[in-house]
């Protein structure tokens, strides 16, 4: 079976950092892989605060994640502080991609833990229909690419 391989584009648009808690630690003595759904969201929404945006109010539409990739490349502990890198990918009229670069730092080394990808879509909740990326979403995707 061929593996899934992402490759991250070279412009970072933020860098968040969230240390790893207790909670995320699974049976395996590791962050499990569900732990990783809510690490990427809660980056995106540090992202996201940087410009005062939310996913409920990100300008005149909300956001809602259509899909979610992640390769798994190395374990992450309990007091691991995780680096997470945000680049924006492809963007289209209803929505846009954003990577993430995930690594920690430990005995002064830097070890990649796992590469992510989100596809959002802007979304009208009242109308539950997509809509259009607000002017104000789009300047800080395209500044990035």
């Amino acid at each position: 079976m061929p593996r899934i391989k992402l490759i991250t584009p070279e412009t970072i648009i933020a860098t968040i950092d969230i240390p790893v808690r207790i909670t995320d630690i699974n049976y395996g003595n590791h962050v499990g892989n569900d732990s990783f759904v809510s690490i990427i969201h809660e980056a995106r929404m540090a992202w996201l605060k940087q410009h005062n945006l939310t996913e409920l109010s990100a300008g005149e539409t909300s956001l809602i994640m259509s899909g979610l990739v992640i390769e798994f490349k190395s374990e992450s502990f309990y007091g691991d502080v995780l680096k997470i890198e945000i680049s924006a990918g492809e963007i289209s009229q209803l929505g846009f991609e954003l990577y993430y670069k995930i690594s920690a730092t430990r005995n002064e080394k830097t070890i990649l833990i796992a590469n992510a990808k989100t596809d959002m879509v802007c979304f009208d909740y009242e109308n539950k229909k997509p809509t259009a990326i607000p002017e104000i979403l789009r300047n800080i995707l395209i500044v990035s690419l």
